[in-house]
């Protein structure tokens, strides 16, 4: 049996190969948390002996950003610092491989007045507008994996110690990215064939509309025409082949922005912000949220809403089976990038150019036109339970049962 540092290196070296698929002698920009400083020196070394030229680190302290938010005058919240987004902007017209190493304290800026957080979350949303369309467009390679920190791990596991929780969590992430079968390179690839297959199958019914019904959800989506399904890899600009989330379990594509019509319900707790989110209802009018209702978190969210106009409508409409592995685990992650992988999910704020035809090479108002919502922001909530429903309805109203108790029917 493999040890837990021999599992890490392999865990590094499925990052570099399958996540970001590093090439000769590219740049890597990495965002990695300072309580992770072994893995992220392992993918830097398993990138350099990838061929990289250069390795980049961006480290975060999460006591330190507690302390800025504590401490700070408020109109620093108001503003992002320039040289940190010529930095980044630099590493973009490099085409860098860009790796984001998250390994979040769900509760870390609790009690943290809410104008505070929006107001940042605006300025950096504003200020990384380039970075942002590099990787809605894939002009560049990138992915998000996790790392298990204590404080994360006793949020998940708060009935055991904070080591037994850490390595529960390693473990729960180290299944989640398929490193305990022979070959995960391989599995991988399997894993991404499949979901071509349902890709595939959904582009050929060319949904006019997708109608959700479940308890405290009964919402119609309708689709651009030039829509597009897509799923598990991605290809960059240069040709290059990447995996932009591991664990990844979705199909996804982009609503139309004034065809959301209707109210759903979260199924389970957003974190963002620092905060959670949980029980929380939205309700919309020719794409526009026009209500926000929530047991817990209401302030955040209202403040997520309102953070641009584009934040009042969605931008990503993403299906995922309740049998799906991590579902399976019966695991509450607190993180999205885990949860939403176990629910069918949707995102406020801004869409992918991917998900329509021609998308990648289109202008912003090219976009527009094709109804691909742009936003500052974007954020994946989940709303699939074993007991939603889902019709795909076609241009001449023919109904396509598309998931039924929360599974897939096609």
């Amino acid at each position: 049996m493999a040890t837990f540092e021999q599992q890490l290196a392999q865990y590094a070296e499925l990052i570099v190969k399958v996540g970001v698929n590093v090439q000769q002698d590219q740049q890597v920009f990495i965002t990695g948390s300072t309580e992770m400083t072994e893995l992220v020196r392992l993918v830097a070394k398993k990138a350099y002996e990838a061929g990289a030229s250069n390795v980049h680190v961006d480290w975060v302290d999460e006591a330190l950003s507690r302390l800025k938010y504590e401490n700070a005058s408020d109109d620093h919240f108001t503003k992002f610092p320039e040289w940190e987004v010529a930095k980044r902007n630099t590493f973009l017209d490099a085409r860098a491989a860009f790796i984001a190493i998250v390994s979040p304290n769900p509760d870390l800026l609790k009690g943290i007045d809410p104008q505070r957080i929006g107001s940042f979350q605006k300025a950096s949303g504003q200020a990384l507008e380039k970075y942002r369309q590099y990787v809605q467009s894939d002009k560049v390679s990138w992915t998000v994996v996790a790392a298990a920190t204590k404080n994360w791990a006793a949020k998940i596991f708060p009935d055991v110690t904070p080591d037994e929780a850490q390595v529960l969590l390693w473990n729960a992430i180290f299944e989640s990215v398929r490193l305990n079968t022979p070959d995960p390179v391989q599995a991988w690839e399997e894993h991404n064939a499949n979901l071509h297959k349902k890709v595939e199958v959904l582009n050929g019914y060319h949904f006019h509309k997708l109608h959700y019904t479940a308890p405290g959800t009964d919402l119609t989506i309708e689709l651009p025409e030039k829509h597009l399904w897509v799923g598990a890899g991605s290809t960059s600009e240069s040709n290059v082949a990447f995996m932009a989330n591991m664990p990844t379990e979705e199909v996804f594509t982009v609503p139309y922005r004034n065809g959301v019509n209707g109210y759903v319900s979260s199924t389970k707790p957003l974190s963002y912000g620092g905060n959670i989110i949980d029980n929380f209802k939205l309700t919309f009018e020719e794409g526009r949220i026009v209500k926000v209702e929530a047991e817990q978190g209401q302030a955040i969210l209202q403040q997520l809403v309102d953070t641009d106009e584009g934040s009042h409508y969605l931008g990503e409409v993403a299906l995922v089976p309740h049998e799906s592995p991590i579902s399976q685990s019966n695991i509450l992650f607190f993180n999205t990038l885990f949860d939403e992988n176990a629910s069918n999910h949707l995102a406020i704020g801004s869409g992918y150019a991917f998900n329509v035809e021609g998308g990648k090479t289109m202008t912003r108002e090219e976009l527009d036109a094709s109804g691909v919502n742009a936003s500052i922001t974007h954020v994946d909530f989940m709303i699939g339970s074993a007991n939603m429903d889902i019709d795909g309805i076609q241009q001449d109203g023919t109904v396509v049962p598309v998931f039924r108790g929360g599974n897939w029917a096609i």
